[in-house]
């Protein structure tokens, strides 16, 4: 399903329980379920939950992925990989570009 690339996967709290770490474990995957604090007021921050919405927002930077009206599922994985291939490829230039 991942083509053996992930190893761990950062999930909340819904999926507690041996039932989705079973799952996982049958793809070579290991689950790190994301608590939040016991106790808990105003805004928290909850560790590596920002790297999911970061990629949401590099998702939603492309117009095209704004609403589902492709037709095969497999256009839709390749736009998702354009999606996030390209704020990768333009740090890979900026960084080129700066170094000597």
């Amino acid at each position: 399903m991942t083509g053996d690339t992930v190893e761990l996967a950062y999930v909340d709290q819904g999926y507690t329980g041996a039932d989705p770490v079973l799952h996982a474990a049958d793809y070579g995957i290991r689950l790190e379920v994301v608590r939040l604090a016991d106790a808990r007021r105003g805004f928290v921050l909850m560790p590596r939950r920002w790297v999911a919405e970061r990629s949401f927002a590099w998702a939603t930077r492309f117009r095209r992925l704004a609403k589902d009206d492709e037709r095969l599922p497999e256009t839709v994985a390749e736009l998702h990989f354009v999606a996030f291939a390209c704020p990768k490829l333009h740090h890979v230039a900026l960084s080129a570009s700066i170094s000597p």
